[in-house]
């Protein structure tokens, strides 16, 4: 992406570097987020050891979920979707409210900023988890989630609302993501494609997460619909980044402190987060067969499967497919995964996957979360994992 801008070699060095600030950075910014969201997470099973907190906790949920499921029958398309109403109406509850505030307060004050991260995030970054995989479903939505006469005000509410609070530019989801990853399911021309990597190593992650920021700040997929010369996609792209960069500069304007805690930060994590689920959701291709979606993308089935995201390679293959329908159609595309050699990881999830694949390159873990098609042992599976994660094509 760096070279694309232009054959002046130093333009291009420029620009090489000046991702690589942003890679590094996106990491900086992570690490805190992370420590407090995780920490919080600590702290809430301590607390959820006290049966009256407990129980108490329990009969709110209870009583949130029957509200959300009787509101989710007024205003949704599909009642199956009160998952991500209930994210909707938590975050608008909460990161929403704090950020005004924070706007109306102008000095940024300290409680707030950790009211807003844990918010946005959750702890264990279930929050996060959450807000991904209900924007990604929404993104596949001709019409978003929502019904009639409220589709006219909330339609494509993740995306088109409360995505600017996670540094998520409108157009990222529903142009990007759809009409360019979908079509090319993360093969070279893939503006996230992984195939130029070694997915085991920190040093090539670092690389990928550097060349993300371009996506993420949305250039790499305009080049890539002007190049094609895809107009009504070029022309959605740069709304959408019009409408982002205007919001940033605006709060930059307001007050650059504010701007870099609320806006900044948020891009910062997006960046580093978008890149880890990119890297490892297609992370394992076949050297004979690498543009072959059925075996470079990956399912992982955990507890935690926030609207069946895990089910990745049954979305590629059938994008428009409701999230509810997923495990059904894992059943039904069983034989073509057996033949492509799709690999399937049981008690896993995508951060988890990350951490064993590239940060610890713990095989050994992976080889016994693997759920292979044929019986295999573990010298086998680590041989196949080896194979399938070195393959490096420029």
């Amino acid at each position: 992406m760096a070279m694309s801008f232009g054959a002046d070699f130093k333009l291009g060095f420029l620009f090489r570097w000046w991702a690589v600030l942003m890679g590094v950075a996106s990491t900086v910014a992570a690490v805190p987020i992370v420590a407090l969201s995780f920490g919080c997470y600590g702290a809430a099973v301590v607390l959820r050891k006290f049966r009256p907190l407990r129980d108490a906790y329990e009969s709110l949920s209870q009583a949130y979920d029957r509200i959300i499921e009787r509101l989710g029958k007024e205003v949704l398309q599909d009642t199956r979707d009160a998952p991500a109403l209930r994210l909707m109406v938590s975050l608008s509850l909460t990161a929403v409210p704090i950020f005004a505030i924070q706007l109306i307060l102008g000095k940024p004050q300290l409680l707030l900023v950790i009211a807003f991260y844990l918010s946005l995030y959750g702890v264990r970054f279930q929050r996060f988890v959450r807000m991904f995989s209900a924007s990604h479903v929404e993104a596949h939505r001709r019409h978003g989630y929502f019904s009639g006469k409220y589709d006219k005000v909330f339609g494509r509410y993740l995306e088109f609302f409360l995505g600017y609070l996670y540094g998520n530019a409108p157009e990222l989801g529903r142009t990007a993501h759809v009409c360019l990853h979908h079509r090319e399911n993360s093969g070279p021309d893939d503006t996230r494609t992984n195939m130029g990597y070694d997915r085991t190593s920190r040093l090539d992650f670092l690389w990928y997460l550097s060349d993300n920021i371009w996506t993420v700040l949305g250039l790499a997929p305009y080049a890539y619909f002007k190049a094609r010369g895809d107009e009504k996609n070029r022309k959605r792209m740069f709304w959408g980044l019009a409408r982002y960069y205007a919001y940033f500069g605006a709060v930059f304007i307001y007050d650059w402190r504010i701007g870099i805690l609320f806006v900044l930060v948020p891009l910062l994590c997006m960046n580093f987060i978008n890149a880890i689920t990119a890297w490892v959701q297609h992370a394992f291709c076949d050297p004979e067969r690498p543009e072959d979606y059925f075996t470079n993308t990956v399912t992982v089935v955990d507890e935690v499967n926030f609207l069946n995201e895990g089910y990745h390679l049954c979305h590629h293959h059938r994008a428009s497919l409701h999230w509810t329908e997923m495990p059904a159609h894992f059943e039904r595309i069983r034989d073509r995964m057996r033949e492509a050699g799709s690999l399937v990881f049981r008690d896993l999830d995508f951060l988890r996957l990350f951490l064993e694949l590239t940060l610890f390159r713990r095989m050994d873990v992976l080889a016994e979360k693997l759920v292979p098609w044929e019986p295999m042992n573990h010298e086998q599976k680590l041989a196949l994992l080896e194979k399938r994660t070195t393959l490096r094509i420029p």
